[in-house]
């Protein structure tokens, strides 16, 4: 599996697009805005976009769904609990004076344990709210690398006062579905710098 992160936006989102290196095809996860930036990664590689994976619809891993999803024609793939998250978006935006136009709905919705494919490789997807109702974090069938969303950070966690968040049930999510991945596993998160699940058992102070 080959990865490449773009981090984007003054929010610096991380978008990453994971492929199989044989067969080019690819996934995007969290287009959070500078479409075009995203757009020449996928074409610079030769990249074919069999889907769009959005870890929480929250307005900065949505910023370029729309146009990603217009360029590739991929479909969107989100949890069923982040629809009211994705139709709030536009007034969202302007909460935080941001200009959104309302991004289109997802072509399917997944759930724990669903298997997103990618040529040979694939993402699992784990259900990880308290960020956000519908917050997933995606393990690769590599069982070396997870996409975390905005569930857990380097050091740190999503934060849990947005509509929708719960810190008691964001730690649950850390410790039931993330921790028990392995120490090995690399954590990637929404924003941020990489980690691993050892680092975050070791030193996060919000995990002890």
């Amino acid at each position: 599996m080959q990865l490449k992160s773009v981090a984007v936006t003054d929010f610096m989102t991380n978008c990453f697009i994971v492929w199989d290196e044989e067969t080019k095809d690819a996934l995007v996860i969290d287009p959070g805005g500078e479409a075009p930036r995203i757009l020449r990664e996928i074409n610079d590689n030769k990249l074919k976009i069999c889907g769009i994976v959005i870890t929480h619809a929250h307005i900065d891993h949505i910023g370029a769904l729309s146009d990603v999803k217009d360029a590739t024609g991929a479909e969107i793939l989100l949890h069923e609990k982040e629809i009211p998250v994705l139709n709030f978006a536009s007034r969202m935006g302007a909460m935080f004076g941001v200009k959104i136009s309302q991004p289109p709905k997802p072509d399917r919705l997944i759930a724990e344990s669903d298997i997103i494919p990618f040529g040979k490789c694939s993402l699992k997807v784990l259900e990880t709210p308290g960020h956000s109702p519908g917050g997933i974090t995606l393990m690769a069938s590599d069982n070396k690398t997870c996409f975390s969303g905005d569930t857990l950070f380097a050091q740190s966690i999503g934060r849990t006062d947005l509509p929708g968040g719960d810190y008691e049930t964001l730690i649950n999510s850390i410790k039931t579905k993330i921790l028990p991945l392995g120490d090995d596993v690399n954590v990637y998160p929404g924003h941020g710098p990489s980690t691993t699940v050892a680092a975050e058992k070791r030193f996060n102070p919000f995990l002890h």
